[in-house]
């Protein structure tokens, strides 16, 4: 049996990179990366989700959507998230 990557899973799904479909799927698991981040960082600070909520002046339902689906966040929540919220810092990385 031959083993494959990841990637090479990818590939033979959702087409090369680059290609539409692949590209949707490529957003969408970042979305899910972000969402699993900030559950991460605020379960690591012991905080729930009414509080991070309260910290950023929303409620906690959407705290639940942006950890389970980072989709349509804008940059300032996702700041607002990170830093007023969370007390940490955030970096993008923008690679051509």
């Amino acid at each position: 049996m031959k083993t494959k990557t990841l990637d090479q899973i990818k590939n033979d799904y959702y087409g090369q990179v680059g290609t539409p479909e692949r590209d949707r799927i490529e957003r969408e698991l970042e979305a899910l990366r972000i969402g699993f981040k900030i559950r991460s960082a605020r379960e690591k600070k012991e905080m729930t989700q009414a509080e991070l909520a309260s910290r950023i002046n929303k409620k906690r339902t959407f705290i639940s959507k942006v950890e389970n689906d980072g989709e349509n966040i804008t940059l300032k929540t996702l700041y607002d998230i990170v830093e007023r919220g969370l007390g940490g810092r955030l970096n993008i990385e923008v690679i051509i």
